[in-house]
């Protein structure tokens, strides 16, 4: 059972660390999903970037992969506990992908899949803390037209509504562990062109609450590559 759950643990980072949106803007756009935009590679950038048809396909593979990885620790007997790393190992992927140095997407939509499965693969419970979480995020995003603060609000809500529906201490310690591992990731994107006139406690602000690193939107979502200038002919 322990070399099922390290081969897990490992096909967890590897399943997590695959970079759909990057390959998908790569595949149909010819872009680098990550010169565009806030740079982060996910589906709510290759939105701006690409369409909602190609963002829907990214958010069904990035939610599977989290589904998917739960259901394999399931499948191969692992209880609540294992489960919950080879659910924090496919985020962490995601978050820090080998196959792109390390920098990844917030992993937002693969926390979701996890937080889904998780539950029901010991119970089966009602994914309430997930439910709960995903409503007040919708509250933020659409009633306050931003999706940062909703983000985080609602992740924010995770652990608290598991303490407090009782559900296992394992549930409840994955589901704070995925809200750090969100902060942790918004806090330590690489900085981009726009970042240089930004003083650092404004920065780790906007990145906290706002997921970007000025406070100026338009500029920040609809960023584009820098062209080169183009060299003047001599004579």
């Amino acid at each position: 059972m322990a070399i099922a759950f390290i081969l897990l643990l490992v096909s967890a980072y590897l399943v997590g660390s695959i970079p759909t949106a990057y390959i998908v803007g790569r595949w149909r756009r010819g872009i680098d999903i990550r010169k565009y935009g806030s740079g982060n590679v996910g589906a709510s950038n290759l939105l701006r970037s690409s369409g909602k048809w190609l963002a829907t396909v990214v958010t069904i593979a990035d939610l599977g992969k989290g589904i998917l990885m739960v259901w394999a620790a399931l499948a191969a007997g692992l209880d609540i506990n294992q489960q919950v790393a080879i659910g924090l190992a496919t985020i962490i992927g995601h978050n820090w992908p080998v196959f792109l140095r390390f920098n990844g997407g917030r992993g937002v939509l693969t926390t979701v899949g996890v937080a889904f499965f998780l539950p029901l693969a010991n119970g089966p419970l009602v994914p309430w803390p997930l439910i709960i979480s995903l409503s007040l995020a919708a509250i933020f995003t659409f009633g306050f037209h931003n999706l940062a603060v909703g983000t985080i609000a609602g992740m924010t809500a995770l652990p608290l509504v598991s303490w407090t529906a009782g559900e296992p201490l394992a549930l409840t310690l994955g589901f704070s562990a995925m809200f750090l591992l969100m902060v942790i990731r918004r806090l330590t994107a690489p900085k981009t062109s726009l970042t240089a006139s930004v003083s650092t406690g404004e920065l780790l602000i906007n990145r906290l609450l706002l997921d970007r690193d000025i406070k100026d939107k338009e500029a920040w979502i609809y960023r584009k590559p820098a062209q080169p200038t183009p060299k003047k002919e001599k004579g």
